[in-house]
């Protein structure tokens, strides 16, 4: 099969446009020949998430209400990075901002398409370890709520659908077999899969 794009696009305009995201529409020749059109949401930044796992194998989450799925979230810490910042240092900023705490290492465990059928927006996720207490710094548009469990304790939430975030899922399943397959420094690992009450 061809692996080139079997749409033609005849005209393109931006429909609406802010400072996170560009509507495209276009004008196109479909693959079968008739003429149709097509929608793409441009994203201004690069999503980035970050798994923080402290000394006991505990995670840090953050709690919000998301206003597309009409819904309570909740997620590992994610936000925006421009795309002429470092991922790695966008990725520490997002994690100090909405939970107060500095990493001093990461480990990059995906890199994801997000919607590819209406949006180009990409995903990087990170673990995050060698966790210390910065500065809490929400922005004007979060309202956020933060709670600590074990990853054994998030892993259940994920398998039993109490956790929906796609790049929370993604990320725990992701850090899961890493662990599992001895991917990760072995004293992470150790932190991870053995909870703390004996569960």
């Amino acid at each position: 099969m061809p692996e080139s794009d079997p749409f033609q696009t005849l005209a393109s305009h931006i429909a609406y446009q802010n400072p996170w995201i560009t509507v495209e529409h276009q004008d196109v020749l479909r693959p079968d020949g008739k003429p149709g059109i097509y929608g793409i949401v441009r994203f201004a930044n690069r999503a980035v998430g970050v798994l923080p796992i402290d000394d006991t194998g505990h995670v840090w989450m953050v709690g919000q209400y998301r206003r597309p799925v009409e819904a309570w979230s909740w997620e590992m810490p994610e936000g925006g990075v421009p795309y002429a910042e470092d991922l790695e240092a966008g990725a520490l900023r997002e994690l100090e901002e909405e939970v107060g705490i500095r990493a001093n290492t990461l480990i990059k465990v995906l890199d994801m398409d997000l919607s590819n059928s209406v949006s180009d927006e990409t995903a990087v996720c990170f673990v995050a370890y060698g966790l210390s207490h910065g500065t809490l710094a929400p922005e004007g548009t979060e309202v956020l709520t933060i709670k600590q469990l074990h990853f054994t304790d998030l892993l259940a939430d994920v398998e039993a659908g109490k956790i929906r975030d796609a790049l929370t899922v993604a990320t725990v399943y992701r850090t899961y077999h890493l662990a599992m397959t001895n991917q990760l420094p072995a004293a992470l690992t150790k932190k991870l899969l053995a909870h703390p009450d004996g569960d």
